[in-house]
């Protein structure tokens, strides 16, 4: 299984997503799987991905946010969460995602 957490440079919500995604791991019992930090650095290195804008979670190859429009350009992406829209999913969010991707 891998897991991905696809960025751009300079993204102010990578660090957190990682954070997070590693707490859903761990709190699912997979917290010895360890999470790739992709960084892309241009629209070439996009195609095939499953990237949606900065950051996006992969398992697989596939978005766990799947309603997420793939992205043709290094862009910033927001999430609908309980509380809004905001620059990353909850840690719910993630470990719901997780658990639907068989984690």
């Amino acid at each position: 299984m891998r897991i991905e957490l696809l960025h751009i440079d300079g993204c102010p919500n990578t660090a957190q997503a990682q954070e997070r995604l590693e707490s859903a791991l761990t709190a699912l019992g997979h917290g010895d799987l360890p999470v790739n930090l992709r960084l892309l650095e241009s629209a070439s290195e996009i195609a095939g991905t499953g990237f949606a804008g900065s950051p996006t979670i992969t398992v697989n190859g596939a978005d766990i946010f799947p309603a997420g429009a793939p992205a043709g350009d290094l862009a910033c992406r927001i999430y609908e969460t309980p509380d809004g829209l905001a620059g990353l999913p909850t840690l719910n969010q993630i470990t719901a995602a997780l658990k639907h991707h068989g984690l």
